[in-house]
């Protein structure tokens, strides 16, 4: 008697199989669904990826939470707070509980759309690791341990990013992290050093310092934070940030580290070549993400990664044959707004229903300093390297009625438009409140190519945030109320030509 077991594998027939729940999958899958497809979703870690857990939602939320700590905290409004803690372990539970409940409608909407007999639309979650097979099918090994093979019309991949590794840092969860680990921490740090001075740790030395709660030093290899920015931008960041208590090690770099029980000695060597050593019991590690891609089995299906180790796509998201791409995995902006655009996208793509291109160019951001620092367009810097002549208003919020009402006046609008007698908007940014939803009344206005003379038809509510926009629109047209010659410590207005340089 033979004891060789017959293994017959499942296999499931979908019109679509997307891997990854992330932002980029689960806007993709939806999409999909909204054309009639059946379709599968593959997820591995955790329902809606690090746009939810250990990344934008996560951080965002702690964020909130050390901003209403601060202010609490404050003692210049004509109120005090008295006996204010903070206790690490509640503050924890409430991002948890806000990363659960984005978790759950994630979950909610996939349940509610799950194949029923009869449909002719579904989407189904299958939770474990997927990798293509060579007839192009994608197996599942789920967490139980069963192996499943998935078959589809077409594929989207949506894999996203993890945090890059460190060449001198081995991270062990406990006392070398990244942000993977931000929310296994038991207490909050005596003393952190963040490596890193981009936008997430800057958010991260933001947070930290104000709760209060730790000393925070942030390692910074270039001469400013923040560099891709200008330099009024980058300066304005490093003063907040100072301002709050955070030690900035501006062309430092990290030689070595030496680990004892209760704290880690971190040897830095500056430019100008003199040593500093310093001593933290959390270092963070915060320097940028790569694509995930290990688990998915690329060469079976002939795919080959770029040397920035990306997938790389057409201007449909198209990789080969019916595989697409989306999201962090494909190399643009690791952001959870490019993610679900492009995730749409792609699902649209399927379905020949492309009727305008992808487009970047006026993608807005926000970092989460204090105060937060919105962004869309062009920079200076990159106006000159573009040689793009370009005018320039830097406007103060020591100017804008609602700041001044709010106690709020270090915040500021910067507005860079083309150097002719009716421009456009090329870019702009914006620190302080409400700066998110302030520059979005420009990005619809430079989506749309609405020259400035036509902005000027608006008449703002009183007292409001955006009126310190008109006001940057009414310098730059010279008819402002509050002129540059009065107030020269608050308003900045100049040009700048290529052939002049």
């Amino acid at each position: 008697m033979s004891n060789v077991v017959k293994y017959t594998m499942n296999r499931l027939k979908y019109d679509v199989c997307v891997i990854g729940c992330g932002p980029a999958g689960f806007a993709a899958a939806m999409r999909s669904y909204d054309f009639g497809n059946h379709v599968c979703i593959i997820e591995g870690n955790r329902i809606g990826g690090a746009g939810v857990a250990d990344g934008a939602l996560s951080s965002k939320t702690m964020w909130e939470l050390s901003k209403d700590f601060s202010i609490a905290n404050k003692i210049d409004r004509g109120y005090r707070a008295s006996n204010i803690s903070v206790d690490y372990e509640k503050v924890r539970d409430n991002v948890f509980a806000a990363v659960r409940e984005k978790e759950y409608q994630i979950r909610s909407q996939i349940e509610t759309f799950s194949k029923k007999e009869g449909s002719d639309k579904s989407v189904t979650l299958i939770e474990g690791w997927g990798s293509f097979s060579l007839n192009k099918s994608v197996l599942v090994t789920k967490h139980d341990g069963e192996v499943v093979e998935i078959i589809a019309d077409n594929f989207i991949i949506a894999s996203g990013s993890h945090p890059r590794k460190h060449p001198l840092l081995e991270v062990d969860g406990e006392m070398i992290i990244n942000s993977n680990h931000i929310l296994k921490l038991k207490k909050f740090p005596r003393e952190i050093l963040i490596v890193g001075a981009g936008i997430v740790g800057c958010e991260f030395a933001t947070i930290f310092a104000e709760f209060g709660q730790t000393k925070v030093h942030l390692l910074d290899s270039q001469e400013r934070v923040i560099p891709f920015e200008d330099n009024d931008v980058s300066d304005y960041a490093a003063k907040m940030l100072e301002n709050i208590g955070v030690s900035i090690y501006h062309t430092a770099s990290l030689r070595s580290i030496k680990k004892h029980d209760t704290h880690i000695d971190v040897t830095l060597d500056y430019k100008d070549s003199h040593t500093e050593v310093i001593s933290v019991d959390t270092i963070l590690v915060s320097i940028g993400r790569v694509p995930s891609f290990k688990r998915l089995g690329l060469e079976n299906v002939g795919i080959e990664l770029t040397q920035n180790g990306l997938i790389c796509t057409d201007e449909e998201c198209l990789v080969n044959s019916n595989i697409y791409a989306a999201g962090d995995i494909s190399g643009h902006n690791a952001l959870v707004n490019v993610a679900e655009m492009e995730g749409r996208f792609a699902a649209k793509a399927i379905e020949s229903k492309i009727k305008f291109p992808l487009r970047y160019r006026n993608m807005s951001t926000i970092m989460f300093f204090n105060p937060e620092i919105s962004s869309v367009g062009l920079n200076e810097k990159e106006c000159q390297k573009a040689k793009i002549a370009y005018k320039v208003v830097f406007y103060k919020h020591a100017l804008v009625s609602r700041a001044i009402t709010m106690r709020e006046t270090e915040g500021f609008f910067k507005m860079i438009v083309t150097d002719e007698e009716n421009p456009k908007v090329l870019g702009m940014r914006a620190a302080g409140p409400q700066s998110a939803a302030s520059i979005m009344y420009i990005v619809t206005l430079m989506d749309h190519n609405i020259r400035l003379g036509d902005i000027m038809k608006t008449v703002h509510p009183h007292p409001s945030m955006t009126e310190g926009i008109q006001e940057c629109i009414r310098t730059l047209l010279g008819k402002s109320i509050f002129k540059p010659e009065a107030f020269p410590q608050y308003i900045s207005f100049k040009s700048w030509k290529p052939e002049e340089q």
